[in-house]
């Protein structure tokens, strides 16, 4: 698959894979990022524009959770 930098550019089926992937507790923003080439701020973008409101509160509140225990995590 080749690397792109535009989360706009992606298709449909690619914002799917990427939003699974960010909701993954195993897949880390580095990870994303060698596979789609999207930072993890275009992550964060897609993701508040993607999801309702409170699932992209919960999430957020789940990675910094997760930040405070874990030294490398998204």
């Amino acid at each position: 698959m080749p690397k792109r930098s535009n989360p706009a550019a992606l298709s449909p089926d690619h914002i799917s894979e990427v939003i699974e992937m960010a909701l993954s507790d195993h897949t880390g923003f580095a990870e994303i990022k060698a596979e789609y080439g999207i930072s993890d701020s275009q992550v964060k973008t897609l993701m508040r524009q993607e999801l309702k409101r409170s699932s992209y509160r919960a999430w957020r509140k789940r990675l910094r959770a997760f930040g405070a225990r874990r030294a490398v995590y998204k």
